[in-house]
C-alpha cells in the first residue's frame, strides 16, 4: 500500500510539471525545484534552472577568493570550459566585430553566453585566439560596481558582464539572479540602468553603438562645462582689486605687512631714506654759503 501511495503521489508531482511548464508566468527557478524533485527525467541541465548555459575559460590569472566567475562555477551557474572547447553562444571576446544587441536574443536563447576570465592587467598574454565560437561581441560602454573596479568604464567583472548581456537581450530577470549571489550585485544595475534602458530598446547594434558614442560624447561636454565652472571668473573677489588670477592670492596683516615684503619694496623704501639725508645736507650747506655772503 505505502508503494501505491507514493508512486500516487509521483504521478501528480509529473501532472504539477507539465502544468508549471505550460505557464508563461514559470520562473527558471520554478523549474529547478521540479526538476530536483524528478531526477529520471532526460533533460539537460544548465545549471540553477536557467534555460541556457553559461559557460566560461577560466585563465587562472584572478584570486580565486575574489573572483566573480569562479563563484558562480562553484554556486552550479556556470560551466568552465577548456580552451580547446568551443561556445556556441554569445561570447564576449575583445576580438569581436559587433556590439552586443537585443538582435542577439535568440542566440543567447538557444546557446547561452560565454566570458573570458581573465586580468586586466594581463590582456597581452590571454591567447583570445584559442577561445573560439560562432558569436563573438563587445559590450558597449557600462561602468563597473565590483569593488575592485568601481566607477572604472569597461571594467565588468564576469558577473556583470553576464548581467549586461542578460539585460540587454530581455533576460534581465535572470541577470538579477546572478547579481544577487553578491553583496554589491544589485549596485551593478542600478549604476547603468538608464544605460542599460537605452541599449534594450535598440534595434540592432549600430543603434547600440550610436548611442554609446552619444552618452561618451554627452559626458564629455559635461566634464568640459563642469571644468569652466570651477574656473568661472565672475566669482572674484572685488575687493582684491590687483589680484592677478594666475596666482595665488594670501591675505596678509598689517603687521606682517610691516616686517615683511619682497626684495623690491626694500631696496626702494632704502633709497628714499637716502634721498632724504641728501637734501637735508644740501639745505645746510646752502644756509652756510649764505651766512658766510652776508657776512662778507
Amino acid at each position: 500500500m505505502g508503494r501505491h501511495k507514493h508512486n500516487k503521489g509521483k504521478k501528480s508531482g509529473w501532472k504539477n510539471k507539465t502544468k508549471w511548464e505550460d505557464e508563461a508566468c514559470c520562473s527558471a527557478v520554478d523549474k529547478l525545484s521540479l526538476d530536483e524533485e524528478q531526477p529520471g527525467e532526460n533533460k539537460k541541465d544548465f545549471g540553477r534552472g536557467f534555460p541556457f548555459p553559461l559557460l566560461m575559460w577560466d585563465l587562472g590569472h584572478c584570486d580565486p577568493k575574489k573572483c566573480s566567475g569562479r563563484k558562480l562555477d562553484r554556486l552550479g551557474f556556470v560551466r568552465s570550459l577548456k580552451l580547446s572547447q568551443k561556445a556556441h553562444g554569445i561570447i564576449l571576446s575583445p576580438l569581436g566585430q559587433k556590439c552586443l544587441s537585443p538582435e542577439d536574443h535568440e542566440i543567447v536563447a538557444h546557446s547561452g553566453v560565454a566570458v573570458i576570465d581573465c586580468s586586466w592587467a594581463k590582456l597581452d598574454e590571454t591567447p583570445f585566439g584559442k577561445m573560439k565560437g560562432g558569436h563573438a561581441r563587445l559590450l558597449p560602454y557600462l561602468v563597473a560596481a565590483n569593488p575592485i573596479n568601481y566607477g572604472h568604464p569597461f571594467r565588468l567583472s564576469c558577473v556583470e558582464a553576464y548581467a549586461a548581456t542578460l539585460y540587454i537581450t530581455g533576460f534581465k530577470d535572470l541577470g538579477l539572479e546572478l547579481l544577487k549571489r553578491f553583496k554589491w550585485g544589485k549596485g551593478f544595475y542600478d549604476l547603468n540602468r538608464e544605460l542599460l534602458d537605452i541599449y534594450s530598446s535598440c534595434k540592432d547594434s549600430g543603434e547600440v553603438v550610436e548611442a554609446q558614442n552619444k552618452w561618451m560624447e554627452d559626458l564629455k561636454l559635461k566634464k568640459k562645462q563642469q571644468e569652466v565652472d570651477d574656473y568661472d571668473m565672475t566669482t572674484i573677489d572685488d575687493s582684491k582689486e590687483h589680484w592677478n588670477p594666475n596666482r595665488n592670492f594670501v591675505e596678509v596683516s598689517s603687521s606682517e605687512e610691516e616686517s615683511s615684503g619682497d626684495g623690491s619694496e626694500t631696496e626702494s623704501a632704502g633709497e628714499s631714506e637716502e634721498e632724504k639725508e641728501n637734501i637735508e645736507k644740501e639745505e645746510v650747506e646752502n644756509k652756510d654759503i649764505e651766512a658766510k655772503e652776508e657776512e662778507s
